[in-house]
């Protein structure tokens, strides 16, 4: 009989070990789904998400099965303080990282520069502009460093009902921009010219894209102010970019490896770099992984960290105009800085050209006639004084 007993009390332990496994089991995967995704949130190493999400089911499962569990948990314990550890340096190299960062695709405040504001920072002309436009309004879109000039045009021609993102005056930036004007969805887009991708994208809906050349600009590269490098020449920046240079010693700096960190494709940088390679093949940008919600784990083009080794390149007027960020200097280019003198002469070896793109065989007349108002003393006087410069 005792031995029944025993069997049964024995056969009754499994069973409520195995109901606890699971219920630890269960809770430990609930508890890694949200752990995950706060974790999703920030940058996190991967090692450290998958030790999070194996930490609470092994200690579960210990406090179960262990036949010594004071000695296992403080064997845990020591394991959870190692893990505590490593999140918290974990959690200070990304500040670190953060503090070094330049978001130079970050999204320019549109507040700061909206049309019918007393108080915003777009340029405004001292009397009433020569076109007024009240009724088939051509749809506006354009980039992130063009933002302020267009919303200027809106500001001196459009009536003042007109508001951002009203289906009239958007901002898309590049990428969503030029898909955009490809599906017909706006008139005209401002910005830089678009990658051989966006064009191809338009042929295939049966579009095909009209430039309208609106201002002159410059395309620079820039580095963190303390690297001595002041000037590259243009050769020796596709040596860089193409990964024959790797080191700035070879370009009379220090003896650091060269980072050079390139932009998202579409976007109107990364495609001015791929115009001024001129076929010399790119090397891979550096990237870094990232944790994002819809699909994990995932590498992607690493934001510009402006560290000594550090090389970029944008748009002078965004670098200047609108990231001002005083740790960073622009190079020259074979010797040429790339100020507006510069730029006017055509002296810069890097000078290209603002564009207001539209779609062929637009029927919406309010187009030509807002272009030619662009080219006007008006418009370029809106284009100048915003920081571009004029092609008059």
């Amino acid at each position: 009989m005792d031995k029944e007993k025993n069997k049964m009390k024995n056969f009754l332990k499994i069973v409520l070990k195995l109901i606890l496994t699971g219920v630890a089991l269960y809770i430990s995967y609930i508890v890694a789904i949200v752990l995950l995704l706060i974790l999703s949130l920030i940058k996190i190493n991967v090692a450290l998400i998958v030790w999070s999400v194996l930490l609470l089911p092994s200690i579960l499962l210990i406090m179960i099965y262990s036949k010594n569990k004071k000695r296992d948990l403080k064997r845990w314990g020591i394991f959870i303080f190692l893990f505590v550890l490593l999140f918290g340096i974990n959690i200070g190299i990304n500040k670190y990282e953060e503090s070094l960062t330049i978001k130079t695709n970050v999204n320019i405040d549109c507040n700061e520069y909206l049309p019918f504001v007393e108080e915003s920072k777009i340029v405004k002309l001292d009397h009433e502009a020569s076109l007024q436009l009240t009724d088939n309004l051509p749809r506006l879109d354009g980039a992130a460093a063009v933002f302020p000039v267009y919303s200027a045009f809106v500001n001196a021609t459009y009536p003042n009902t007109v508001s951002l993102n009203d289906g009239i005056f958007e901002y898309r930036n590049t990428v969503r921009g030029y898909r955009s004007l490809a599906l017909k969805e706006s008139d005209l887009f401002f910005g830089a010219l678009p990658s051989k991708e966006q064009i191809d994208f338009a042929k295939e809906q049966g579009n095909e894209f009209e430039y309208t050349e609106i201002a002159k600009e410059a395309f620079v590269f820039f580095v963190h102010k303390d690297n001595p490098v002041e000037s590259l020449t243009t050769e020796e920046i596709k040596k860089i970019y193409s990964g024959k240079i790797t080191n700035w010693k070879e370009v009379g700096g220090k003896d650091e490896e060269i980072i050079a960190f390139q932009r998202n494709e579409g976007s109107g940088s990364q495609s001015m770099l791929i115009r001024f390679m001129a076929g010399t093949p790119i090397m891979d940008a550096p990237t870094e992984q990232v944790n994002d919600l819809m699909v994990g784990i995932i590498d992607q083009v690493s934001d510009y960290k402006n560290k000594t080794n550090s090389i970029g390149f944008s748009f002078r007027y965004y670098m200047e105009g609108i990231i001002k960020n005083p740790n960073v200097k622009i190079l020259k280019v074979d010797g040429i800085e790339p100020n507006v003198q510069n730029i006017k002469n055509d002296k810069y070896p890097i000078t290209t050209s603002l564009y207001a793109v539209t779609y062929k065989n637009n029927d919406n007349e309010n187009v030509q006639k807002l272009l030619d108002w662009i080219l006007s003393d008006e418009g370029q006087e809106i284009i100048e004084k915003t920081g571009y410069v004029g092609i008059n």
